[in-house]
């Protein structure tokens, strides 16, 4: 397939010695995004009647003007075709009644959810080209959910996705307000070559920075549904701030979390094609991010027809160059003046911390490190350390960290998880506000920011600049914040972050533990409580954490998600095992009772990355 679409014109053709006229083959429509914020179809009478179109159409993920591709799309009939799909949205009791026309020449086409919610399967019905159907049924329990088409027998053959084909489903409550956003994430992709891949990545049908720009005010309560009906894992994460996870769905059902049963997160990882509502009130001005933490979900090479060079993005001057794909900017105003900033009621703490590289040992790759400043000298410049170094800082506390650059390329450090200044949240070219936005820190340059930590936690702290390159090389480091007063004790409060060592295509890659392919035993007292923190930050890749005895899995306490402590009900003693998703981090708390060998795994769909030996003594 084509990338990029050539407009038909009409010409003349030498056809056995006589001129013939070609007719011009049709130009297909142009997508338009759909923010889905207009419900289609025609409700009267508790039936909503509503006729979709499947059609061919030229789709522009970023700029009107920017590269394009020709997709099938769904169109409300008489209308422009639309990525995401037409929205279905309608009251629960309602009955749908929706028509489906293919009009693709050369595929048949299967339609999937346009059935009542809750549904036992997914259904799947066939429509030929040039054919129609009508689909008569109650719109069923309120909730999330979506509908799609494919084009063939199946969504998804190797090498290519066509996750463009779908739209929202959302039954609402008899009365309820409708004043909640829907958004969705539509993926095209197409291998191009053995090393290649091309994909258009889009939220509502545009792709960052084409996305919509969020504006919203301080005390704003804002409530989302976000929609995943592509083939890839997504976790999504929001910037500066804790949002509530209402509810988590599929195609065929959605279950609402009440009470206990709720999390608070600043990352959610939403499998293949589920759903998810989400609310929180920002407190804090400035420009914010909410957005997937798989690496090639966000870089350049979420663009459509980018073609990666040497070094790729590291020498671009403009920092907004180095996002894409999925990413939502979020601007929060404060028209009432209710901001103030925390009072300090502890003296303020000075850190350095260097960013330094130097080539990989035996490869023309590199060896990122951030090292904190232990002493009145500077670290050597030739110097790295092992990725992963943790940062421990004091709840309350004013902490000022200067970053000096000393590595090759520009950079920037993003906070991941910590509430605080949009200024010092580390996004080059975008945090802060339009009038102070913090910069790229350039090699041999520096930038202080301010950070005062509201909670105690596991968090994270990384690079979000050319993320493929620093991320696999090792810029980042987990994040510990205790109470005034406490100290960490590496006996019994264990960190372990996992990270990609090194560049490559997932699944072929090594995972570093703690910064090591091959970790040294992890010694434990027993009798005493050990707190694990776990903390994923690679490139890509959800991870299985398992504690084993032989093939006896052991009982441990999940503590905290994101930094956020458990509510009562989500600490009960459970199996240890645990998924980890990039950008996300969980706390654990296990208390031995014999001696012995055990083993911490990390594992991916059956494949064990790494692991590291436990001595209980």
């Amino acid at each position: 397939m084509k990338l990029f679409s050539v407009r038909a014109f009409a010409g003349l053709a030498l056809i056995t010695g006589t001129v013939a006229l070609v007719e011009p083959r049709p130009t297909p429509p142009v997508v338009a995004a759909n923010d889905n914020r207009v419900p289609a179809g025609t409700l009267r009478n508790d039936t909503l009647r509503i006729d979709l179109v499947v059609t061919k159409a030229t789709w522009y993920p970023e700029a009107d003007d920017g590269p394009h591709v020709d997709v099938a799309a769904f169109a409300e009939a008489g209308k422009a075709p639309t990525i995401p799909g037409p929205l279905i949205r309608i009251p629960e009791g309602t009955i749908i009644v929706a028509g489906v026309t293919n009009e693709l020449p050369d595929s048949t086409v299967w339609i999937r959810g346009l059935v009542s919610r809750p549904s036992s399967t997914i259904d799947s019905t066939s429509i030929r080209p040039g054919q129609s159907r009508t689909f008569t049924f109650n719109a069923g329990k309120p909730g999330t959910y979506f509908y799609y088409a494919s084009p063939g027998v199946i969504n998804r053959k190797p090498g290519r996705e066509r996750e463009q084909l779908s739209g929202a489903f959302i039954v609402d409550e008899r009365g309820a307000k409708t004043e909640d956003r829907v958004f969705m994430i539509n993926i095209w992709g197409e291998t191009l070559d053995s090393g290649r891949y091309d994909n258009a990545v889009a939220i509502n049908g545009k792709s960052w920075p084409y996305t919509e720009r969020i504006t919203a005010n301080i005390g704003d309560s804002l409530r989302w549904r976000i929609i995943n009906p592509t083939v890839r894992g997504h976790p999504m994460h929001l910037h500066g701030f804790y949002f509530h996870v209402n509810s988590v769905g599929s195609i065929i059902a959605d279950t609402m979390l009440k009470g206990d049963r709720r999390e608070f997160a600043v990352t959610k990882h939403m499998v293949a094609a589920s759903t998810m509502s989400m609310s929180w009130t920002p407190n804090r001005p400035g420009n914010w991010l909410f957005h997937c933490h798989f690496t090639p979900h966000v870089n350049e090479g979420a663009r459509l027809g980018h073609m990666p060079e040497h070094g790729d993005m590291h020498n671009d001057p403009d920092p907004m160059k180095h996002m894409a794909g999925l990413v939502m900017g979020i601007t929060i105003s404060d028209p009432h003046h209710r901001y103030r900033t925390m009072t300090p009621i502890l003296p303020l703490r000075r850190l350095h911390l260097y960013v330094q590289d130097r080539p990989a040992t035996g490869n023309s790759g590199l060896v990122t490190s951030y090292i904190l400043q232990r002493d009145s000298r500077p670290p050597a410049r030739d110097s790295v350390e092992k990725a992963g170094q943790p940062i421990v800082l004091t709840r309350n506390q004013p902490t000022r960290v200067t970053i000096v650059n000393r590595a090759h390329a520009a950079t920037s450090v993003h906070w991941h998880g910590i509430e605080l200044e949009s200024y010092n949240d580390g996004v080059a070219g975008w945090s802060g506000s339009s009038t102070n936005l913090a910069p790229m820190i350039a090699p041999n340059d520096s930038l202080t920011v301010n950070l005062i930590l509201p909670r105690t936690g596991t968090f994270i702290y990384h690079t979000h600049l050319n993320d493929m390159e620093q991320i696999t090389s090792g810029a980042y480091g987990p994040i510990v914040v205790l109470d005034a007063g406490e100290r960490f004790d590496p006996e019994i409060d264990h960190v372990l972050t996992i990270g990609w060592n090194g560049r490559g295509r997932f699944p072929n890659i090594r995972i570093a533990l703690n910064g090591d392919s091959a970790p040294p035993p992890l010694v434990l007292e027993r009798g005493r409580t050990h707190r694990f923190r776990i903390v994923n930050i690679g490139a890509a890749a959800r991870f299985n954490f398992t504690l084993r005895q032989d093939s006896t899995i052991m009982t441990w306490s999940p503590a905290a998600k994101d930094g956020f402590d458990l509510t009562q009900f989500l600490r009960t003693p459970r199996p240890a095992v645990q998924l980890v998703s990039t950008g996300e981090t969980f706390d654990a708390e296990w208390t031995p009772r014999r001696k012995g060998e055990y083993l911490l795994t990390v594992v991916n769909s059956g494949r064990i990355y790494n692991k590291m030996k436990v001595i209980v003594r």
